[in-house]
């Protein structure tokens, strides 16, 4: 008999495990707003420098006001960080427009423009836009972009938000996975719902962008703290018979979440009421969370089984399993788990991660699983207007094409094995993206269409390498290991934007990477054992056996 047996005896599918789960499942609909919230927030509108102060008294339309104050760029728009020195009406009396209006910029910063239509040439001075910028709020009402003018020279960062709310993931998930495996499950979970909430609010009032950007690591710390310990209470309380299921359900609420901010952002376009609004959830998230039992498994292998014995109790009674309720004891349990708590050392670290062979192995093979799928997803997620549709319809799709994903994702878990599912989700994204390479720019909606469904493929690998690392670690140091998969995860996310950067001089490199980072990592995870239908290793040396 081990602690899968117990959890047979008090109820491993009844009552219990329907509410534990779905009261650990809500908040994620509000980790995917956290998470994607940069799209909004960090919209770019149209802009262009503000005018003079001196034309805005003419009586001319405005259209014409801007085409004597500000060049044209060779799409046809006025042009964002520059404007003329002193307004060119030559531009309206000689037929000048912006099909054969040039801009040649050289070292002394003035623009040479031509008519191409009378051959002349005038050489004319620039400035930069000194007076601030006008935006044109089509999409958000207001974001942080117009709000702190984080156009031209400091464009920047914007992409440097995102990075550091990564880099606070990434923290999250070395403090939190650590921490859990000494403190508990219940008490972490407890404190990144606190700060999560708190956190978020202060973003939300934040009085300058480096304000916003502290605030905003401490809301990316939270969020792993409650991923990683959500996912621990859910897979430790429910059978190995429904593992998959659960799994897959908890991920369907980050899926659902995608969707509720569409809607949310399509509604709230100013990016502080935005932000409060998916923020304010989680002080409910944290009074409801003092409800949840800590993991029975972790209080046996830390020495409180008296503890243990009276969380076991709790689900036994909801589960109306009374006769497993007056049976269930101190010494039953400990017998139980004899074989577990006698491998027990004192304490576990990270470096038990890679200390043995085939610990040694499986964090190698994950390190690359979830650097790659989290690298090459928020390279398709986290720039929606680059797709040239409405950000809230784009967002929409993306969320809307989890659902068949994680859907078969789910079949082939259960039916063919986490490993196949882990490794050909991978590599059939990785496909799709580098074949997206070839297709011409002008096919926009093919080559969004392909877009689309490498997201879908990676989601599909998100949902199987959540469940699958739950599964490959051990009680023991489950959560440290989650803690380091979590934080690969992160610096892939953080690295995303940078790659992004290299298409100034190679256009198609940051595709090329992006596609290639999950072939390789797919071929790599098919050296993962199986772990379907296989009970939760407690110890290391339950892990070497097999």
């Amino acid at each position: 008999m081990g602690f899968a047996d117990i959890l047979e005896e008090v109820g491993s599918r009844g009552p219990f495990q329907i509410l534990h789960v779905t009261l650990l499942t809500i908040p994620m609909l509000m980790l995917a707003s956290h998470n994607l919230l940069q799209n909004f927030v960090a919209a770019v509108p149209q802009h262009h420098c503000l005018l003079p102060p001196n034309l805005t008294d003419t009586k001319l339309p405005a259209d014409l006001l801007l085409r004597v104050s500000v060049p044209i760029d060779s799409k046809g728009k006025p042009e964002r960080c520059i404007r003329f020195a002193e307004p060119q009406w030559h531009v309206l009396n000689q037929n000048w427009t912006a099909k054969n209006l040039t801009a040649y910029e050289n070292s002394e910063f003035t623009f040479l423009l031509l008519n191409q239509t009378e051959n002349n040439i005038l050489n004319v001075e620039l400035q930069r836009c000194d007076h601030g910028w006008q935006y044109q709020q089509t999409d958000m009402t207001s974001t942080i972009i117009s709000e702190w003018d984080l156009v031209c020279d400091l464009r920047s960062l914007k992409q440097m938000s995102q990075t550091i709310y990564m880099a606070g993931v990434l923290v999250g998930s070395l403090i939190f996975g650590s921490l859990s495996d000494r403190l508990g499950r219940r008490f972490l979970l407890l404190w990144a719902h606190l700060q999560m909430a708190v956190a978020g609010t202060c973003v939300a009032f934040s009085p300058s962008f480096a304000v916003f950007c502290f605030f905003r690591f401490l809301t990316g710390m939270a969020l792993s703290g409650i991923i990683l310990n959500s996912l621990s209470l859910i897979v430790e309380w429910v059978s190995m018979r429904v593992r998959t299921i659960v799994g897959t359900g908890t991920g369907y609420g980050y899926t659902l979440g995608q969707l509720i901010l569409a809607g949310l952002a399509y509604f709230i376009r100013d990016w502080r009421w935005l932000t409060l609004a998916v923020s304010l959830p989680f002080y409910v998230f944290f009074f409801y969370t003092w409800w949840f039992p800590e993991s029975a498994r972790w209080l046996v292998l830390n020495h409180k089984a008296d503890l243990a014995v009276t969380q076991l109790k709790k689900v036994a009674r909801l589960n109306g399993k009374t006769e497993a309720c007056k049976k269930i004891n101190t010494e039953k349990l400990k017998s139980a788990m004899h074989s577990e708590m006698t491998n027990l050392k004192g304490s576990y670290t990270a470096l038990d991660l890679v200390r043995t062979a085939v610990m040694r192995r499986i964090t190698i093979c994950l390190v690359f699983v979830w650097f790659s799928t989290s690298f090459s997803y928020y390279g398709l997620s986290m720039d929606l207007q680059k797709f040239g549709v409405s950000i809230y319809l784009i967002q929409l799709i993306f969320g809307a094409v989890d659902i068949p994903a994680k859907l078969i994702s789910t079949v082939t878990m259960s039916y063919i094995g986490r490993r196949v599912t882990q490794s050909a989700s991978l590599v059939l994204a990785g496909v799709t993206i580098v074949i997206n390479i070839f297709i011409p720019q002008d096919l926009q909606n093919v080559r969004t269409s392909l877009a689309v469904l490498g997201k879908g493929c990676l989601a599909s690998s998100f949902s199987c390498c959540y469940l699958y690392s739950g599964e490959l670690y051990p009680t023991v140091v489950r959560q440290s290991g989650m803690g380091i998969v979590s934080m690969m995860a992160r610096l892939g996310a953080m690295t995303a934007p940078l790659v992004l950067l290299l298409g100034d001089y190679i256009p198609v490199l940051p595709m090329v990477i992006y596609g290639g980072s999950p072939i390789i990592s797919g071929i790599i995870a098919i050296f993962l054992p199986e772990t379907l239908n296989i009970p939760l290793p407690d110890t290391i040396e339950e892990v070497e056996m097999r």
